[in-house]
């Protein structure tokens, strides 16, 4: 049965897979980097952020944004915010 540490990542792939059309689903592992490995530019990770906030209900401030580099960061960060929730 997945848990919801599960759910949160799945969740996260979905967003990147219906944003950066050109990544593959095996490319998608927590360290994988959204701008050096995903493909990703500068807007990119910002309409992700902008989904992340809309699809789980949470608001990431900018200085978090910044901070959220790799999958790994998304999903971290979501977690976390989800628990405080």
């Amino acid at each position: 049965m997945p848990n919801a540490n599960d759910d949160v990542f799945e969740a996260v792939k979905e967003v990147i897979l219906s944003q950066l059309t050109s990544v593959k689903e095996d490319q998608i592992v927590e360290s994988a980097r959204f701008i050096e490995e995903l493909g990703a530019d500068s807007l990119d990770v910002v309409e992700l952020v902008m989904i992340f906030e809309e699809k789980f209900s949470l608001e990431i401030p900018e200085e978090s944004a910044n901070k959220i580099l790799t999958v790994k960061d998304a999903v971290d960060f979501i977690r976390k915010a989800k628990q405080t929730n």
